[in-house]
């Protein structure tokens, strides 16, 4: 079986008679109406029992040769008019589509349909589709499907079986059409579902098990890494991973020590670090000397990466490691202005997580696979995201702001949260927890507020809004 390399974006094949559209009402509808015209009692059941294959196939065991062209052209014809309002999505359609779009895919319907009645079907059921290719069967789907960079073809019949294998790609077949499951596996398709309930969850599952070996290729072929670790889930997946591709004398952990790195965070990371068997570094970086960094514009994460890999690339030549990686993943990489991102890349860091293709949600699951105690750890950004922009980075704001968590979360010890950002605005502290546990008991929040001005901040206020990762960039929107 040939796949795509996962850095391609995801392209998903359907076909669309008995697969994402229940055909039989609308087909059989139009034979009777058809059969009327040309004095045939065609078999219904029977011609409607393995839909799939070309009309004119269909009509060759019930009418004479010359007699199929006209029928054909003729059945085409009465179609709109019988066949789009009483022909349903199947069950799980939308939801397959659906979750295509999720993983930020494109969908292709590729059918032996005429494509015009495919059409009037894809937009009466208001199905998602990005392009549709009919009057192509069989092998005939392969030339389609590689055209349009698709790695997986859902179909219900043998023959789109055939199309996918000659096209290369995964076949996944649906039971919702005529072939059973032992003609479906004897054809050679990779896959068996009952119907596309079932193809979220298979789709996440493929993707997951492809990006994740996409992964420990990508990091073997590295030969040796050394990770900008910072004990959030993403670095220490990659972490793992290095380890499991490169064996642990060939992987090294760096955490930057300096002001922005929460204090809290900093044992913890060391010890799931060590856990593997990796050299851990901790060297100090001094991100607070870049003007740049200090003056806290909306480029303030360029200058802290550049600081953390000017420090890291030089201790990696110096033990001989190949690479400096770091965590950013597919997520980040759409995630609009990510001047860190640039930064590391034009310092010649590599990126692994990304160029597999693994979400953060992918990321967390694929941890929790491997039992990784960060797999739900919440996210934990520096300190120094916490700063408005244009108000002046320095040490003091950043550990008044570490107290006022900790502090924090003393207060609302017991409550379940996960999540919390004390948000420095100048004089002001924004506070944003999980929004689950708003609004909170008038008792409970003076308290907190009492807590975080007894820090230093004169004024205080929990966001009505709750917890929200990034809030701060609204601001350069």
């Amino acid at each position: 079986m040939q796949e795509t390399p996962s850095t391609e974006p995801l392209v998903v094949g359907f076909d669309l008679d008995m697969t994402l559209i229940d055909t039989v009402p609308g087909f059989a509808r139009v034979l009777v109406a058809l059969g009327g015209e040309l004095g045939v009692d065609f078999p219904v059941e029977q011609m409607t029992s393995k839909l799939g294959p070309p009309l004119d196939l269909l009509l060759a065991d019930h009418l004479d040769e010359e007699r199929i062209p006209s029928a054909s052209d003729r059945f085409r014809e009465l179609y709109p008019d019988h066949a789009i309002e009483s022909v349903p999505a199947l069950p799980g359609a939308h939801d397959a589509l659906a979750a295509v779009r999720r993983h930020r895919g494109r969908v292709v319907v590729v059918t032996g349909k005429f494509p015009a009645n495919a059409r009037r079907h894809v937009d009466h059921l208001g199905l998602d589709v990005d392009h549709l290719e009919g009057w192509v069967w069989g092998v005939g789907k392969a030339e389609a499907l590689r055209r349009e960079g698709a790695s997986i073809y859902v179909g219900d019949h043998v023959h789109d079986v055939e199309g996918a294998l000659a096209a290369g790609v995964t076949s996944v077949s649906v039971l919702t059409g005529g072939c059973t499951r032992e003609e479906l596996l004897a054809a050679g398709t990779h896959v068996v579902l009952d119907d596309l309930a079932d193809f979220p969850a298979w789709l996440d599952a493929h993707l997951l098990e492809r990006r994740v070996g996409a992964l420990l290729a990508d990091l073997e072929r590295r030969g040796s890494v050394l990770v900008a670790y910072s004990g959030g889930a993403d670095s220490a997946f990659l972490l793992a991973a290095a380890v499991r591709a490169l064996g642990p004398d060939r992987v090294a952990a760096a955490t930057g020590y300096s002001d922005s790195l929460p204090q809290v965070e900093r044992d913890p990371a060391r010890a799931f670090a060590e856990s593997l068997g990796v050299d851990v570094l901790t060297p100090q970086t001094h991100e607070m000397e870049r003007e740049g960094y200090r003056a806290n514009a909306g480029d303030r994460c360029f200058f802290c990466k550049a600081e953390l890999l000017d420090v890291l690339t030089p201790i990696a030549a110096e033990r001989g490691i190949a690479h400096v990686a770091t965590g950013t993943n597919a997520d980040d990489a759409v995630a609009g202005f990510r001047p860190g991102i640039r930064a590391a890349a034009e310092r010649g860091a590599i990126t692994p997580l990304r160029d597999a293709g693994l979400t953060k949600d992918q990321i967390r699951a694929a941890s929790q696979a491997w039992g990784l105690p960060t797999w739900d750890k919440p996210a934990a950004a520096c300190l120094s995201s916490r700063v408005a922009y244009g108000i002046e980075v320095t040490p003091h704001r950043l550990a008044r702001v570490e107290r006022a968590e900790a502090a924090v979360r003393a207060a609302l010890a017991g409550t379940g949260l996960l999540n919390l950002r004390v948000r420095d605005l100048g004089e002001r502290a924004s506070i944003e927890i999980d929004a689950a546990l708003l609004p909170l008991d008038p008792a409970l929040e003076a308290s907190v507020l009492d807590a975080v001005r007894a820090i230093g901040f004169p004024d205080a206020a929990v966001d009505a809004r709750g917890f929200r990762s990034g809030s701060l960039n609204d601001a350069l929107r």
